[in-house]
């Protein structure tokens, strides 16, 4: 290791601007190559801490939380190299091609890819596999190997429902900018049942005016997803975990909610929000107050409050029937109780200033330069972001 970091100290040293094209050339060449030889001893070194359960010495649960918290690596990234590691343990012959010099990790990654389809057919068909990814370029690879996971998925397809159901995974990460990630496979049962519940919500949400929607399939579908996910975790009977039913924590700062000003606004999961996003998400929320003495010092913790109380949210509902805003008719069952005049700035929690809005419209209206909503003589006036007003339409 040291002759490795002492070579790469030798190449740190080089000034580029004075090396002529050639060699520049020759030493990318030899740099790329080396790379995936180094590459290639580091994932050989991480199946075997994996093996060794080398990890549990720290205290951590898995060789992806392992490298993820020593080395920095986003949890999704680390989760994939484990993989990467785990599968090359098992690809003698993409191994000895890799070594060779006739693979890149690229290729590499497609063929585990390809394996994850069924280990016992890509065993059988490595051989053949690999010789394609050393004669075809990236793109004509992939499609050489999407062709051969459609066979064995047909094959799989005909030995029945259990071998289908034994290859169901689901993968969510949280990505770099704080949007998360979700890959996987469901069972054909599962699968209907997601497919169901997520037309059975576009399907109501088609009722509800279509117009103007900008969003594109894919985005509605996410929004459905996401909606379905927030009707579950709304139900009365869910399950306890860690002695509280299951719910999104906001941690927001004092000045935050009071000014709107950039500060401490994050989710558990995801990470930093915008005030925007914290001052929505209060809207019709439980908080509770913890006073701190300093960075993570807290000194004393309230009870858990609900901003908008049962009855008066029941008020809400038989007042307003659906969402308010104007030509929407998404149910209660999909709505917030927003405060016309946030709680933060002052505004009280009481009938006047609360109204139902749909999660869709409920952050149109948060939207830094979005509708903006207001009393007027007691009644809500909606106004487009250049200031025109829209008609409401008032409950029944």
């Amino acid at each position: 290791m040291s002759e490795l970091r002492s070579a790469v100290d030798g190449l740190r040293s080089d000034v580029l601007a004075d090396l002529p094209d050639a060699r520049i050339e020759e030493d990318f060449a030899e740099l790329q190559r080396a790379a995936e030889l180094i590459e290639v001893e580091r994932l050989r070194r991480l199946a075997e801490i994996e093996r060794r359960r080398v990890y549990e010495r720290n205290g951590h649960l898995s060789a992806a939380s392992w490298l993820a918290s020593t080395f920095r690596v986003a949890w999704g990234a680390a989760r994939q190299q484990v993989r990467l590691a785990r599968a090359l343990e098992e690809m003698p012959e993409t191994r000895r091609a890799l070594d060779e010099g006739q693979l890149s990790m690229s290729a590499v990654r497609v063929l585990v890819d390809a394996r994850a389809t069924d280990h016992a057919e890509f065993q059988r068909c490595e051989k053949e596999l690999v010789e394609a990814a050393r004669i075809h370029s990236m793109n004509d690879l992939q499609r050489v190997t999407a062709y051969w996971r459609q066979a064995v998925e047909r094959e799989l397809a005909l030995e029945g429902d259990e071998r289908l159901r034994e290859r169901r995974r689901l993968h969510a990460s949280v990505t770099f900018l704080g949007m998360v990630r979700v890959d996987g496979d469901l069972d054909p049962e599962t699968g209907e049942t997601l497919l169901t519940a997520l037309r059975a919500v576009l399907d109501a949400e088609s009722r509800s005016g279509p117009e103007g929607d900008g969003r594109t399939p894919a985005q509605r579908r996410a929004d459905a997803l996401g909606e379905i996910c927030r009707q579950w975790l709304d139900l009365a009977d869910r399950p306890n975990v860690a002695g509280e039913k299951p719910h999104m924590t906001v941690t927001v700062g004092a000045d935050t909610l009071r000014d709107g000003a950039e500060g401490t606004s994050e989710l558990d999961h995801v990470g930093p929000i915008s005030p925007q996003a914290a001052l929505r998400l209060g809207c019709d929320a439980s908080i509770t107050r913890v006073v701190m003495a300093g960075p993570s010092e807290p000194l004393d913790i309230g009870r858990r409050t609900p901003i908008v109380p049962p009855s008066m949210r029941r008020a809400v509902i038989i007042r307003d029937g659906c969402c308010r805003f104007p030509g929407c008719d998404r149910p209660h069952t999909w709505c917030d109780a927003h405060h016309v005049v946030h709680w933060a700035h002052g505004g009280p929690t009481a009938l006047p200033n609360l109204l139902l809005l749909c999660r869709r419209h409920h952050r149109m209206v948060h939207e830094r330069r979005g509708f903006r909503l207001e009393l007027a003589e007691g009644r809500p006036v909606f106004k487009r972001p250049d200031g025109s007003v829209l008609g409401d339409r008032a409950p029944p």
